[in-house]
């Protein structure tokens, strides 16, 4: 079972905006190549990172007035929100440690194991 919270434009001022920690919103659509691509990524980071950071997917199409609020004009386009505001982003395709680097970057809590088990390789070459 996923630990990524669906939002809309609805609930996403009580999801996101309300949010004290760290957030991160997915913008997303079912027909994007890319978004498929880093879906199974967020999913990982979600169930690593629960109760740590908050992961979030919102469907542009189903969702235009907070797509356009937020200025998305490519997808995938990942916004990370720290106490309701946003802080990065990442737009674009991109590899699990471009991600976790801006988790990292953004949060108060040490790497998961899979980034130490990196760090530590590379150490020891």
């Amino acid at each position: 079972m996923s630990n990524i919270i669906a939002v809309t434009d609805a609930n996403f001022e009580d999801e996101v905006e309300k949010h004290d920690g760290l957030t991160i919103v997915d913008f997303w659509a079912t027909w994007c190549g890319p978004c498929r691509m880093v879906a199974p990524i967020l999913d990982q980071l979600a169930t690593e990172y629960a109760g740590k950071v908050k992961v979030t997917k919102l469907d542009v199409d189903a969702n235009i007035k907070t797509g356009s609020r937020f200025n998305v004009r490519s997808i995938p386009t990942l916004l990370f929100f720290k106490g309701g505001k946003v802080v990065d982003q990442i737009i674009g395709a991109v590899p699990r440690a471009n991600i976790e680097a801006k988790l990292q970057q953004h949060s108060a809590f040490p790497p998961s194991s899979s980034a130490d088990a990196v760090a530590a390789k590379k150490h020891s070459a």
